[in-house]
């Protein structure tokens, strides 16, 4: 639903700032107030809006927080291709798509709890592993698939690698939401060593002979739907 009234919406210029207005009063009063008390007769007062005006451009809360999701994944893509243009360091890729995803967020850490309660909730809306999310997910999932650029892994391990530092993001948010050190700097620090150890993995498995023990792996999660059916073995 969300997903079908994006692509519908063509904003004018003039469309496109109220849009942007409405979402950066939104994500204010969600900071401020909390998701789940502030209601989109809230959002419009604020935004100086016609309740009608405000549903014009976002027909619910969860519309707004989808175009939350949205541009964070802008903004994490842009930090992320700065650090990819200036080193080829496949650690220092992997650091810095996942501390920079943090810094991204760093003042969404109430918002982003108030909707991982949503995680186990299949048909949600907001749960990033359902069907409404979907397209988010595989933009952030993409986005972490710049930092493996040039990586030289096998065609048929890139797409499971980028996949799997998505999840490893996830855990890293989950912890970010309840660190209560100063900046966040022990989450920060957790995702520099998960950044090394992913790295490291990485390197056993393309080492000789493994292929034939990753292989099978990548069958099986082909198979869940867990990544596409990608033709090709690892070969090493």
């Amino acid at each position: 639903m969300f997903e079908t009234a994006r692509q519908e919406h063509r904003p004018t210029e003039r469309g496109d700032t109220t849009r942007d207005r409405i979402l950066d009063t939104a994500l204010g009063l969600f900071r401020k107030r909390g998701f789940e008390p502030t209601t989109m007769r809230d959002i419009a007062r604020a935004s100086k809006l016609s309740l009608g005006a405000a549903y014009y451009y976002f027909p619910s809360k969860e519309a707004l927080v989808h175009a939350f999701y949205d541009r964070v994944q802008d903004e994490h893509a842009t930090l992320l291709r700065a650090t990819c243009a200036s080193s080829a360091d496949l650690v220092v890729r992997v650091r810095a798509a996942l501390v920079s995803k943090l810094d991204v967020l760093r003042e969404d850490r109430a918002l982003l709890g108030a909707l991982f309660r949503y995680v186990g909730e299949r048909d949600h809306p907001l749960s990033v592993f359902s069907a409404a999310t979907r397209a988010q997910r595989e933009q952030a999932v993409a986005v972490f698939s710049l930092a493996l650029e040039g990586s030289r892994l096998p065609k048929a391990l890139h797409e499971a690698a980028a996949r799997a530092l998505w999840l490893a993001h996830l855990g890293l948010i989950l912890y970010f939401i309840h660190d209560d050190s100063d900046e966040q700097f022990r989450t920060k620090r957790l995702a520099r060593r998960t950044a090394d150890v992913f790295c490291a993995a990485l390197r056993l498995v393309t080492l000789p002979g493994v292929g034939r023990v990753i292989t099978p792996a990548l069958d099986a999660l082909r198979e869940a739907g867990l990544i596409s059916a990608m033709k090709g073995k690892v070969t090493s």
